[in-house]
């Protein structure tokens, strides 16, 4: 096996394959190799769909043999540290590989250890995760009998911030189905202020709490999971006035609730200890607390945060001018998404074919563009498509589809996400199409 190539890879999830892809059709570079340790690509989108019970948990996985583009390398084994000084990486069995151009795109890892009680807790019993067991939500879901349904999140980056709230909603609208709805009460708790950070898309989102009678708990940052008491405790990170289990505002009025903490109050069980607020589950959704992988985080190729230290227009390494960083482990103020990932590789792919031409970079610029297809019912979404202002950007293209105003529910959004979205994906992105 050669030990170099031209472009080097590491990562064979959605931004490795699509950058592969895309310089392999435009014939840029005929010397590239992919380093990923796993047998199966995942379309992990579908995944909150899977929890919900409405898509097949088989038909999100293909082998990764059949996604590696023609003419790609594939190195399965594992990146186990960078020598970037050297132009090297070094693996877990293949010894150092050495490349002229470095893509790192190994996606995310999760770190329990930054929640206490949760990595014991997970995928067990009434705790679930989209994240890393889709088909055990729905069993969860299928079997919760009533209470408080808990979904939350931790205070870490996380793929798609949405995710955590679209299995809510359709879990809400499946215990409306199964009967125990009426015997339920869904709360939403995050560390964030807002339901979401595109003003007009949240607009829409507070529609939908108020029509599912939600209860919202903000400023709730996650810190532990005691599964044998069925207790999540949070940290609250705003000063209150605690009386008796209702978060009080500063109000003169004892009885006014403070909806910058909690909107939609509802009375269920909580605990209060050592300045800790804890709150009374029998079925609990969350997302694991997200960190980049440990060979990354202990090189110097990282920011203070311990993400991949990137220009955030060009996705170039501010230290090393040949390693580029996209995807989930950039140190991008983005929501991490496949849709951000889209928009990412076609600048990488053309500054690193400028570099092999002329030793330079061009002139495109991301501008943070992600999104969040928020699926809000079985049959309804929202598109929830921003920059790294927070701008709301609605594709032009989704006019040909008759959907006018995508920060409003549509039926035709649900058909996209459900069959329109996957279809592109393995037809035409990880074949290095621009779509």
């Amino acid at each position: 096996m050669s030990n170099h190539y031209q472009i080097l890879i590491i990562g064979g999830g959605t931004a490795g394959i699509m950058t592969a892809a895309q310089l392999l059709k435009q014939k840029i570079s005929s010397s590239i190799a992919i380093i990923e340790p796993a047998s199966t690509h995942y379309y992990q989108p579908a995944w909150t769909l899977v929890g919900a019970g409405t898509y097949d948990y088989d038909k999100t996985g293909r082998p990764m043999a059949k996604v590696i583009p023609k003419g790609a390398k594939w190195i399965k084994d594992k990146a186990a540290a960078f020598e970037a000084d050297k132009n090297t990486v070094v693996t877990a069995q293949n010894g150092s590989i050495t490349y002229d151009f470095l893509v790192v795109a190994p996606g995310l890892a999760y770190d329990f250890s930054l929640v206490p009680g949760l990595g014991e807790a997970m995928d067990k019993g009434v705790v679930c995760s989209n994240y890393t067991d889709p088909k055990h939500t729905w069993d969860v879901v299928k079997n919760f009998k009533g209470g408080t349904a808990l979904f939350t999140q931790p205070a870490t980056p996380i793929k798609c911030g949405g995710a955590p709230q679209k299995i809510m909603y359709l879990a809400e609208s499946y215990f409306k189905k199964s009967g125990v709805r009426s015997k339920t009460d869904v709360v939403f708790a995050t560390a964030g202020t807002v339901i979401f950070g595109v003003k007009e898309i949240a607009e829409t989102l507070m529609k939908v709490v108020d029509r599912k009678d939600i209860n919202l708990r903000f400023n709730h940052k996650l810190v532990e999971v005691d599964s044998q008491n069925q207790i999540a405790w949070y940290e609250l990170t705003k000063a209150v006035k605690i009386g008796g289990c209702v978060v009080m505002s500063n109000e003169d009025d004892e009885n006014s609730l403070d909806e910058t903490f909690e909107y939609n109050y509802k009375d269920v069980k909580v605990t209060v200890k050592d300045g800790r607020y804890g709150i009374h589950y029998d079925m609990l959704h969350t997302a694991p607390p997200s960190v980049a992988p440990k060979f990354v985080q202990e090189s110097n190729l990282v920011n203070n945060a311990g993400w991949l230290d990137v220009d955030h227009e060009t996705m170039q390494h501010l230290k090393y001018p040949n390693i580029f960083g996209l995807g989930d482990v950039a140190a991008l103020p983005t929501a991490k998404t496949g849709a951000a990932i889209r928009k990412q590789v076609p600048i990488v792919v053309d500054n690193l074919h400028l570099l092999i031409e002329s030793n330079h970079i061009g002139t495109m610029a991301y501008n943070g563009y992600s999104s969040c297809p928020l699926v809000t019912d079985y049959g309804k979404m929202v598109l929830a498509e921003f920059d790294y202002k927070n701008q709301f950007l609605p594709d032009p293209k989704l006019k040909n589809l008759l959907i006018f105003d995508s920060s409003k529910e549509h039926w035709r959004l649900w058909m996209l996400k459900k069959y329109g979205l996957p279809y592109l994906y393995w037809n035409k992105m990880l074949k290095g199409e621009d779509v």
